[in-house]
């Protein structure tokens, strides 16, 4: 029979290495970092489309033609959104009375919303609809609950 000594660490006290780094750093960080991660995936994920035969052409908003997706617009496209609605998070983590609240209201409409950019795009096939959307997904996947847990830590 084992008995285990009361300093033992409970399994609350070593939680993952990344959720306690990312705790730790400013809100500004966090949304950078998971932006960048994000970028990432979108990036291979748009890759590994392009490898499965996937067009990689879309209109644009208010565009009536086709112009091509070319190789980093994927990340691009993810890091400028990132780059500028971190700012908003700024604001909403310092003027917020419930940032994280506020910050899931702000930003999961804000997820839906951009879908319709993709499946709307004019003079655009529906795999590539289908793919940019996903992507607007996956990237909301990795920034939201990063961002989120953040912002939920005290004050």
């Amino acid at each position: 029979m084992s008995t285990t000594p009361a300093s033992t660490p409970t399994s609350a006290a070593s939680s993952a290495p990344s959720a306690s780094f990312l705790a730790r750093r400013p809100v500004w960080q966090v949304g950078y970092l998971s932006g960048l991660a994000a970028g990432v995936a979108v990036e291979a994920w748009g890759l590994a489309t392009r490898a499965a035969g996937v067009p990689m052409r879309a209109a644009g908003l208010g565009s009536h033609h086709a112009t091509p997706i070319t190789v980093g617009m994927f990340a691009m496209g993810t890091m400028v959104v990132t780059f500028w609605f971190t700012f908003a998070v700024i604001l909403m983590a310092r003027f917020a009375k419930n940032p994280k609240r506020t910050y899931l209201r702000t930003a999961l409409p804000l997820l839906a919303l951009s879908l319709a950019a993709p499946l709307t795009a004019a003079d655009t096939v529906i795999s590539t609809k289908l793919t940019l959307a996903a992507a607007h997904l996956i990237a909301g996947a990795i920034i939201i609950p990063a961002v989120a847990r953040r912002l939920s830590r005290e004050r």
